[in-house]
């Protein structure tokens, strides 16, 4: 699998780390209730098909980023730098 690092190119998915879904972005306030933080830390999805993924680029340019793909044909929709707020597409 090719992975589309938005400052190195298309590069070989062994140089990068996979660290789970793009929920990890999404993190409760630190005065958030008690149920929220449950639901962050213990609730996740399974899906078949379309995800947002986080990726580290660690054997390059050490970018996180946001990949879209499918699960089940593993095709890449696209990919961004995970600190710039936009969707990868």
């Amino acid at each position: 699998m090719r992975i589309p690092c938005p400052l190195c190119g298309p590069r070989d998915r062994r140089e990068f780390t996979y660290m789970g879904a793009d929920d990890f972005l999404r993190r409760p306030a630190a005065d958030a209730p008690a149920e929220a933080w449950d639901a962050y830390l213990h609730l996740r999805d399974n899906p078949a098909g379309a995800t947002r993924d986080l990726w580290f680029h660690e054997a390059g340019c050490q970018a996180w980023i946001v990949v879209s793909r499918d699960t089940v044909t593993h095709e890449i929709a696209g990919a961004a730098l995970a600190g710039e707020g936009r969707d990868a597409t």
